[in-house]
């Protein structure tokens, strides 16, 4: 898995965000896929720590805030169900399940990556072709080349 940048530090991930890295509406095919991979439903929290490993996120523990309205959002829209685990020590938590409504937004999600990506590609032609440079066949981090002064 390759990525243009993966954020170690808060500047790169600002840096990134201005690149589309973190693209809110990509937080749901994350979201939706920690919790079809589960065999039983998961806190927040835990979908916080696991969506750190995502490619989304790239070893950065992405907002917690984010995550969670992106789950009310979710939850809204019938995709995942939550309910309150209240155990007789410690603090409640709410554990958040997949539903059959959820399952067919993510297969619907692996198409609509794969459209994504045949745009972004084209759109990487159309970059480089406005440059004159040939299309990269591996991406380089923009971290670590130089670019043409004008």
């Amino acid at each position: 898995m390759w990525s243009t940048c993966h954020p170690k530090s808060d500047d790169d991930l600002k840096e990134c965000a201005e690149l589309g890295k973190s693209l809110n509406r990509l937080s749901q095919p994350t979201i939706l896929c920690l919790l079809a991979q589960s065999e039983t439903p998961l806190h927040g929290y835990v979908i916080v720590q696991q969506a750190a490993h995502s490619p989304m996120f790239g070893g950065k523990k992405p907002d917690a805030t984010g995550i969670y309205r992106a789950l009310k959002r979710m939850e809204e829209a019938e995709l995942v169900v939550s309910r309150w685990d209240t155990p007789a020590e410690g603090s409640a938590k709410r554990l958040f399940e997949l539903t059959d409504k959820g399952r067919s937004c993510l297969r619907r999600w692996i198409d609509a990556l794969a459209c994504y990506e045949r745009t972004l590609e084209e759109l990487r032609e159309v970059a480089a072709a406005a440059l004159g440079i040939e299309v990269p066949e591996v991406p380089v981090c923009a971290h670590h080349i130089d670019l043409p002064k004008e």
